[in-house]
């Protein structure tokens, strides 16, 4: 058990029987009242996404979860095959467990977030920022560069980014993992 103190960003907890992630967190403080604690809370056991404010000094139910190296196989219908690093066993977990996924190229590290209580895989996490090659792209104008022009690229993984102009077909280009945006073009 812990404290309403020891609240933390990416810090997993039990609310209710369904297990959270904390998003963003802060308090608030009067002149009269007691302090408050809120946190933003995403399901990591389900899709909801849900506010939380407690007293200062409340206990809050705190899961321990291990981030263990995997490397991402292929996709199938029945999910996401993932190899763990360490003994080569491979896992399959369903799509609504993966954020993201346009961005998994085969061969990709991942870590996976695994409850210790249970050993159950709970969440995937992709590195901050991924490399793919541009497959498709419309040819910029030239001298339109006044303006930050954007204009949608497909990459090898079939997700369509919004690049620069001057990114062409062949190019590699590193996309943000969060935002699925472009991040820059990167040299070969």
């Amino acid at each position: 058990m812990a404290s309403t103190a020891d609240i933390r960003n990416g810090m997993i907890i039990k609310l209710d029987g369904d297990l959270y992630s904390i998003v963003e967190f802060g308090q608030n403080k009067t002149a009269r009242a007691a302090a408050k604690v809120w946190a933003k809370l995403k399901g990591v056991d389900n899709t909801r996404s849900i506010e939380k404010t407690w007293n200062s000094g409340d206990t809050i139910f705190p899961v321990r979860v291990e981030r263990r190296p995997y490397q991402f196989l292929y996709r199938e219908e029945a999910g996401f095959n993932f190899m763990d690093t360490a003994t080569f066993e491979q896992l399959t977990l369903p799509d609504n467990q993966i954020e993201r996924p346009e961005l998994y190229k085969d061969g990709q590290e991942v870590f996976i977030l695994v409850n210790t209580e249970t050993e159950l895989p709970m969440s995937v996490e992709l590195p901050p920022n991924v490399v793919l090659r541009v497959t498709y792209s419309e040819p910029g104008m030239k001298g339109d560069t006044a303006t930050r022009t954007l204009k949608p690229a497909t990459v090898e993984t079939g997700a369509v980014v919004n690049v620069p102009i001057f990114v062409d077909e062949g190019d590699l280009i590193r996309v943000d993992t969060k935002t699925g945006s472009y991040v820059e073009r990167v040299k070969e």
